[in-house]
Order: structure tokens, then C-alpha cells, then sequence
């Protein structure tokens, strides 16, 4: 099995696979959490879905890292650091579209798991934040740098040196989140949003977000070469056969795509 008793996974008959976090009360992503995180990712890798959504439930995502674990011989800063990045590098490497489903809390860690996804949508009453500098330390997984390349190099600061939380209007005003919808349908909305992905054109999907992805870590002439060979690439696949003949006989947005 994939999952275990603290993260489950689910696919339904869209291809979309549901990633769900479950560890009451708060979903504390502790090293068991990490753990069984990765290894759910590790196995998506292996048998790619359509799209991934990842929900902490109805009441929380997650509240961040599990602060009882410090100072364990599992909760060095080392190790707590090296478990984050493991499970969130990986999430976010995955050649799939990723949404993060929040309903509630998503602070320090959890709003670091919800930034290693693609997108994010989010309850109108839900809350982000990156709050570990009021215990005096800073993000560890991966929140000073997935931040600012989300938001920007101010508003990142502002948050992260201050502690402050804020609220789904002021989210998605910065740009973190995507869309708002009411907190009881932010699980349905989010797995339609991925079944729409699901059925489109995957390799290209792949394509383009591995070049974005590589190309913020490059200069302009290094991104331009990367997204030159990633349209090459594309236009080889049996889906760019298939949009392109669609659109010469139907017109746009008519193609039925087949992920290869």
C-alpha cells in the first residue's frame, strides 16, 4: 500500500488522486507525517494520475511543523529541515498539476506544503501564515524561498518577519491563492478543477511546468533555451497530433486528448 493511517490517498474514476492528510487534531506534519507524505508521492511518481488534489479534511490543512518533536532525537533541526524538503521537493517535482485544498489552517508548514503544490484554493475563512518566527526560528520547509517567488520579495519578508496571519481575500490578493469558494465546497471545486486537468494534454502539462519551474532558476537566455527545447519535445507527442488536426477541422478547444 501507498498510504498509510496519517496520510490516505484515493483516486477516482477521472484519474485525479486525493491526497489527504489525517492526523487529528491539527494535522501536525510530523516525521511519521513526512514519512508517509513522501512515500505517497514516491509511488505517484511510479504510476503518474491526471492531477493531484491534497486536502487536510474540513476543518484544517495542516497547523505546521509538530513543535513537540523538537529537541527529540526526530525533531533535530537538521533532520526536521531534511524531512520537509524531501517530502515538498518531491510533491512539487511531480510531472502532474498539484492543488492544495484548504479549508481552515494553513500556517507555518502547512502553508508550506500548500505552496510545494501548483495551485491553491482555499475556504473563504481560511487562514495562512508563516508563524515560527514568534518561537524564534524561520521557516524550515521551504517558505523563504517558494514565498517570495509566489508573492514577491516584500510582501514574503513582511509575513515571514512579522508572523503575521492573514485571511483568503488578502491571499488571494497577493497572489498566493487562486480561488476562494465557500468552506464547504472547497474539496468538490478542487477536484473538478482537477478533473479538468486530468483530461488534458498531460505531456504537455508536464512540459510546460518543468520549463517554468527551471526556467525561475535561470537567466532569461537559459529559460528561453528550456522552454526551446521543451516546445520541441511537445510537438513530437501524439497530443500535439491531436490539437493540431482538431483545430484545422473543429476550430479551437474541440480536441479530446489521450496524455501521451
Amino acid at each position: 500500500m501507498a498510504d498509510g493511517d496519517l496520510v490516505t490517498l484515493e483516486r477516482d474514476e477521472h484519474g485525479v488522486a486525493l491526497v489527504r492528510l489525517n492526523r487529528p487534531k491539527a494535522n501536525a506534519l510530523s516525521s511519521d507525517v513526512l514519512h508517509e507524505l513522501r512515500r505517497v508521492v514516491e509511488y505517484l511518481a511510479m504510476d503518474l494520475p491526471g492531477a493531484v488534489v491534497v486536502w487536510g479534511g474540513e476543518r484544517i490543512f495542516a497547523a505546521g511543523a509538530d513543535i513537540a518533536e523538537f529537541g527529540t532525537p526526530t525533531g533535530t533541526p537538521e533532520l526536521v529541515a531534511a524531512n520537509f524538503h524531501a517530502a515538498l521537493n518531491e510533491l512539487a517535482a511531480l510531472p502532474r498539476v498539484s492543488i492544495a485544498a484548504v479549508n481552515g489552517y494553513a500556517l507555518g508548514g502547512g502553508m508550506e506544503l500548500a505552496m510545494a503544490c501548483d495551485f491553491r484554493l482555499c475556504a473563504s475563512d481560511a487562514k495562512f501564515g508563516q508563524p515560527e518566527i514568534n518561537l524564534g526560528i524561520i521557516p524550515g520547509g521551504g517558505g523563504t524561498q517558494r514565498l517570495p517567488r509566489l508573492i514577491g520579495v516584500a510582501r514574503a519578508k513582511e509575513l515571514i518577519l512579522s508572523g503575521r496571519q492573514i485571511g483568503a481575500d488578502e491571499a488571494l490578493a497577493y497572489g498566493l491563492v487562486n480561488r476562494v469558494v465557500p468552506p464547504g465546497d472547497v474539496l468538490s471545486e478542487a477536484l473538478a478543477w482537477a478533473t479538468g486537468f486530468a483530461r488534458g494534454p498531460l505531456a504537455a502539462q508536464a512540459l510546460a511546468k518543468s520549463a517554468i519551474d527551471r526556467g525561475m532558476e535561470a537567466t532569461l537566455v537559459e529559460g528561453l533555451g528550456i522552454e526551446r527545447s521543451a516546445f520541441v519535445a511537445v510537438a513530437r507527442t501524439e497530443d500535439a497530433g491531436i490539437g493540431i488536426a482538431s483545430f484545422r477541422e473543429q476550430g479551437p478547444g474541440k480536441a479530446t486528448f489521450v496524455g501521451r
